[in-house]
């Protein structure tokens, strides 16, 4: 046992080194280490009662932090694009793929019309996480994905109170809209009397105690009270763990909640993406490849093309409408849970083969859709996907005049110059890959272009040119880009002057040897003026203040001007 647990935190570490190298999602690595060591492959864990367990913990987990972020308050105030643009695209992936599945099968109409609506619903867990890595949660690309996950996590409340239709009872529509209207209700009711009357109060007594512990436990107890009580209604106990979020969202606690829980949601959701691995059945996934790889192929296909079409006709650019589309193109946990409710529960709705392949098409959407990205990222930093097309839409036209300087990013050091220069009338262009960035810098009225600043086409575009450009600021958050920006300038113009942002010294050191005139490390006058606020509070006079800070700024640019004249 100790070495079978060895070899699996073996592979398991290997997988997230090797991804996060690759720049994939690291619960990718989980799911990876799940089917490597599982009874199909290595078999060094057999899928028993106890793997099972961690792995329904995992999915209660899951859901508990998509409650938790789904508060009243939130939900009024992304009402639009929550139940319009994720509406839209449920239904037109519902549409598009109706029609395939009946058509190709021998379900029922209801049988189809719930499979489609599960394919239709995405991975919460793993494009949270992906926007997340990406650091484009807070992107208007960002906002509008996840609000879709939360529609779709809405709609899993009465997608999974219409299950027991499935089951062999008539199917009757308006008594099911009933139903579904009156769940509804009572839910938002419940959550807005339970959350703000009792949980408020109970919260406040366990804070009282000072007590971290207690805290978790308190969290942990509400999530379990809930899965039981929903258990105990016949209804999946991950959608009592869903309501538990809910509940607690709607406390004042709700963020301490938030950061008390997460290493542990981490770690149980890294435990369901491990089961998930183990129950894929490779040897069924073999003998049947050429089905589950076309099925996967037309799902991603499919979801892809509808999501997108809604995004463009909602006035989404290319670029994002793409990113969105490719973020979504899986499905999620949401369809493997109802289809092992299904299965746990005798439906018979589709046959036992297909529910095999649909859940091997799932898993298999969720491990394809982090390494499409990564060939997303790789054709978009080379310039062949999109890059001229969000230039005709982003940029209405180029600068009519050659510019003073060119200013490379336009982050907020780039946009702090960009003032720089208005203030003494002289003409910039900046450029930046950031299409947030461009709109809204276009909007304040700075003078910004979409554009890559490592293409040698693009900065001739834009005006870079010898004995016309007098200088330009490469404000670049990222290194390796600036590195290459830097080469690409001094390819076209040897001579010019190039000022840099750096982040520490090591940056500037490695900028200052590519023939960049000054690059300024940001660590250095942030620690500067850190002290002089420091010093002032204590007293010392403003004199003493600027002369310490001169000698110590001399003292740090001598040191690091002597380092790139050694080099």
């Amino acid at each position: 046992m100790p070495l079978s647990i060895l070899a699996f935190f073996g592979i398991a570490f290997a997988f997230v080194f090797i991804l996060r190298l690759a720049r994939v999602g690291t619960l990718l690595a989980f799911l990876f280490a799940g089917v490597i060591s599982g009874p199909y492959v290595l078999n060094l864990f057999q899928l028993t009662d106890t793997w099972k367990f961690l792995g329904e913990l995992g999915i209660m987990f899951l859901w508990f932090n998509i409650g938790l972020e789904i508060n009243m308050r939130r939900l009024w105030q992304m009402r639009h694009t929550i139940f319009g643009f994720g509406a839209a695209q449920v239904l037109m992936v519902v549409a598009m793929l109706f029609p395939i599945l009946f058509g190709l099968t021998s379900w029922s109409i209801t049988g189809a019309i719930m499979v489609a609506l599960i394919l239709a619903m995405s991975s919460t867990s793993e494009d949270l996480q992906l926007l997340a890595d990406r650091n484009e949660l807070g992107t208007t690309m960002g906002r509008q994905t996840f609000s879709i996950l939360l529609f779709q996590d809405l709609l899993s409340i009465p997608l999974l109170a219409m299950v027991p239709v499935l089951a062999g009872k008539s199917f009757n529509l308006g008594a099911t809209v009933i139903d579904v209207v009156v769940l509804s209700v009572g839910l938002v009711l419940g959550v807005l009397i339970v959350g703000r009357l009792i949980l408020n109060p109970v919260m406040r007594m366990v804070a009282r105690l000072k007590s971290a512990e207690a805290f978790l436990l308190a969290i942990m107890l509400n999530i379990v009270v809930w899965a039981v009580a929903l258990d105990f209604l016949g209804m999946p106990p991950a959608l009592g763990a869903f309501l538990g979020g809910m509940l607690m969202s709607e406390t004042i606690y709700r963020h301490q909640i938030r950061a008390a829980i997460g290493p542990y949601a981490m770690l149980f959701m890294a435990l369901f993406f491990v089961s998930l691995g183990m129950g894929l059945n490779v040897p069924f996934l073999m003998r049947n490849w050429f089905i589950v790889l076309g099925g996967l192929a037309a799902l991603i296909f499919i979801k892809f093309s509808a999501i997108y079409i809604v995004a463009r006709v909602r006035g989404v650019l290319s670029r994002d409408a793409a990113m969105i589309a490719l973020i979504l193109a899986q499905c999620g946990e949401f369809g493997l849970l109802i289809l092992q409710t299904m299965k746990n529960s005798g439906i018979t709705a589709i046959p036992a083969m297909h529910e095999e392949i649909l859940t091997a098409i799932i898993i298999l959407s969720i491990i394809a859709t982090p390494i499409m990205l990564a060939i997303y990222d790789r054709l978009q930093r080379s310039g062949r996907l999109f890059s001229h097309w969000l230039q005709r839409e982003v940029n209405k036209s180029v600068p009519a005049q050659r510019p003073d300087v060119i200013i490379c990013g336009f982050g907020r050091v780039g946009q702090i110059v960009a003032q720089m220069l208005d203030a003494r009338g002289i003409s910039y262009a900046a450029l930046d890959l950031n299409v947030d960035a461009v709109i809204q810098g276009r909007d304040r009225g700075f003078n910004v272009y979409y554009g890559d600043t490592s293409s040698e086409s693009v900065l001739r575009q834009f005006g870079l040119a010898p004995r016309h450009t007098r200088a330009v600021v490469v404000a670049l958050d990222n290194t390796t880009n600036a590195r290459n920006t830097i080469k690409c300038v001094l390819g076209i113009t040897p001579r010019i002057k190039i000022f840099a942002r750096a982040r520490n010294m090591a940056e500037s050191r490695e900028l200052l040897a590519l023939g960049v005139r000054a690059a300024q490390p940001e660590t250095i006058e942030s620690s500067l003026r850190l002290g002089y606020d420091v010093l002032d509070s204590m007293g010392v006079s403003e004199r003493v203040i600027d002369k310490l800070l001169d000698e110590m700024r001399a003292d740090n640019y001598a040191a690091l001007n002597s380092d790139s004249d050694r080099k």
